[in-house]
């Protein structure tokens, strides 16, 4: 650590003593962790429980800077939601897929009202009750309508805000920087310059640490903005993609009405100019100085730091431990900057035009840990009218992603098993690891697991219904390895596996008829799936348990065997609201759709022909109609995924002479 950080984080530290202890903390002081650790736990969890804090201190436990006075930068950014957002989302989607990625890719669409400024761990509840407090005063005077005008240039694309109502956000930002001066027992000082309507404060330290990439102890500021607000869609593009960014951007139409939201971020101020990747497959370190990785962790990575590193290989720090090593780069993608940083709170100021938003981020409508009561609907009769489209049963059934056994054939068991019987890998699409059996892995020939590209697809369509905006409430999954799997990827992508657990039916496995042999194959029992980490139900009582499951089973059984299974599923969550998701195999998107469209069954010579063209991750989207009692099928929430093959490449062959 260099002298001066040293000085600053000695400064730091010695403000950490004679602090009141906040509530969230008592309970981690009384676990035996120190006070200031367990601050900085809190901060870097939102302050949303103190069992969140807790397992990221379990999980911190080798990290070599959790001692380190260390504090978050905090910023304040006023976010659109509703109709406003999804269609600032399929922009960003749009632009990316026509011109590539540019700089307002990395983070979510948004207004900026503070940029980022430091704060110390134990005043982070200051910030929070001055972002209730400037929000209760404006509340009445903030704009029902904020009128967006569309600006272009060569490397800027845009909407500025309207000067009457920037006005208004710019006083907001200021109250709120004002505020926390006050509950921080700092004084205001007047500003040089500020824009017009702006009231003349600044605000003298609320927070040590940096506001800027100088550490500076001596002059850190709650800077609101003073110049034009301004809600960014491209930035850094290249020149000849201009028109086409701006044909996307003038079909936005961004003059309706709008649920506005303050939203505070924070973010770890040392990896501010790192590039951030996501881990793709799990990784196992085969030596002391490399990450272990699960998928879903984000690993930071100082792209002018990379000098130790082999080919194929960079040196990053997890995010989810702290800890600093090596990782194979190729079970990595690159990934949003802001997808790290943490939600804290929101204020919200007028009614919610999708009406799920007021359970954002849990920590978001609370305060304390206490739930904020609702804002008062400015129409009864809209809202109901909203409630009403919201409040729609939905659910979508998805085919598991890529198999192995569908890239190295039915033979794929004896290239990776050893001749006494374990696992290895002999190539990238093999999965890294298969879960322990009770009979071993001569029942994974029956029952194959996803490849690594089956898993890849997998997050890939959860990534795709996050940013769709879909509830989904419940989750049921055929009982075969590769479902469970898909699943469980489409749950983490969509931050739910911590609040659904995966509800294995049986009654949609296969047409047994297409399975080899003349027994039905040996499923993970779900206590094997218990201990390989998948999160099922074991208080679920399927329509077909495992044992009733037919050998060779004729196509009206197996249709019936659908039929009844689909009906059992949608009864068993009669009060769910939003999506329920339904994980199966090719066939399911025709066997289990058509009873609840209220068809029959097709042909079967027609359902084979079918089937075989459903490619891994196809979908089919079902609403329910209440007022004719009918369901309906509708457009998916994502698109199709589509990619080519891949062939084995021997790098013997192109030795000369061989």
């Amino acid at each position: 650590m260099a002298a001066g950080e040293t000085q600053v984080y000695a400064k730091v530290n010695s403000k950490l003593k004679g602090r009141r202890t906040p509530s969230l903390l008592d309970p981690l002081l009384g676990l035996g962790f120190p006070a200031h650790t367990a601050l900085k736990a809190l901060a870097a969890t939102g302050r949303k429980t103190a069992e969140e804090a807790a397992d990221w201190l379990h999980r911190h436990c080798n990290d070599p800077s959790l001692d380190d006075p260390i504090p978050q930068e905090y910023a304040l950014f006023l976010c659109p939601t509703g109709s406003l957002l999804e269609k600032l989302e399929e922009f960003w989607r749009e632009s990316k897929r026509q011109c590539t990625k540019n700089r307002a890719h990395e983070v979510f669409p948004h207004i900026t009202l503070c940029d980022f400024f430091t704060c110390e761990d134990q005043k982070v509840e200051c910030l929070y009750e001055a972002l209730k407090r400037a929000g209760d005063r404006l509340l009445g005077s903030f704009p029902s309508v904020v009128p967006l005008v569309l600006h272009s240039s060569i490397s800027y694309l845009g909407f500025f805000v309207s000067d009457s109502s920037a006005d208004v956000i710019r006083e907001f930002a200021m109250m709120f920087a004002t505020e926390a001066a006050v509950l921080a027992g700092r004084r205001p000082q007047p500003v040089a310059h500020a824009g017009p309507g702006v009231s003349q404060w600044k605000v003298t330290p609320l927070c040590l640490g940096l506001c800027s990439p100088h550490l500076d102890t001596e002059d850190c500021t709650v800077k609101p903005c003073t110049k034009q607000l301004h809600l960014t869609l491209a930035h850094k593009f290249y020149p000849h993609h201009q028109r086409t960014l701006e044909q996307l951007a003038r079909a936005l139409h961004p003059g309706h009405s709008c649920q506005w939201t303050a939203a505070l971020y924070s973010r770890d101020m040392r990896f501010v100019h790192y590039q951030t990747l996501r881990a793709l497959f799990q990784y196992r370190p085969q030596n002391v100085d490399e990450l272990t990785l699960t998928p879903g962790d984000y690993i930071f990575v100082d792209p002018t730091q990379q000098d130790e590193a082999s080919e194929g290989w960079v040196i990053g720090v997890s995010q989810r431990t702290g800890c600093r090593g090596f990782l194979p780069e190729n079970y990595t993608e690159r990934t949003r900057e802001c997808d790290t940083w943490v939600k804290h709170r929101t204020y919200t100021f007028s009614l919610a035009v999708d009406l799920n938003s007021r359970k954002d981020g849990d920590a978001s409508s609370r305060r304390n840990g206490e739930l904020r009561p609702p804002q008062r609907p400015r129409s009864v009769g809209s809202a109901q009218a909203l409630q009403a489209t919201i409040r729609r049963k939905s659910v979508l059934v998805v085919r598991h992603g890529e198999r192995v056994d569908q890239v190295f054939g039915k033979s794929w068991l004896q290239q990776c098993a050893t001749p006494d019987g374990k696992y290895y890998r002999p190539d990238l699409n093999f999965p890294c690891s298969l879960p322990r059996r009770s009979s071993g892995i001569k029942d994974f020939e029956s029952d194959p697991p996803l490849s690594s590209c089956g898993v890849f697809q997998s997050r890939m369509a959860g990534e795709a219904l996050r940013d769709s905006g879909i509830h989904v409430t419940s989750v049921f999954t055929s009982p075969a390895l590769r479902c469970v799997q898909t699943a469980k990827h489409i749950l983490e992508e969509l931050k739910l596996e911590k609040k659904l657990k995966i509800r294995v039916e049986p009654g949609i496995f296969e047409w047994t008829k297409w399975e080899a042999g003349k027994t039905t194959p040996t499923l993970m029992t779900l206590e094997e799936l218990k201990e390989a980490s998948f999160d099922v139900c074991t208080e679920y009582w399927p329509a077909f348990p495992l044992a009733s499951l037919m050998p060779a089973e004729s196509y009206d059984e197996y249709v019936d065997r659908c039929a009844v299974s689909v009906e059992h599923i949608v009864s068993s969550c009669p009060q769910d609201v939003g999506v329920t998701l339904i994980v199966g195999h090719g066939s399911a998107l025709d066997s289990c759709v058509r009873p609840l469209l209220g068809l029959p069954p097709r042909d079967s010579s027609d359902f084979a022909q079918l089937v075989r063209k459903i490619p891994s991750l196809g979908m089919c989207f079902c609403e329910e109609n209440k007022e004719g009692g009918k369901w309906e099928l509708a457009a998916p929430p994502v698109k199709t995924l589509t990619h080519g093959s891949n062939s084995a490449f021997n790098w013997r062959n192109w030795i000369p002479g061989n």
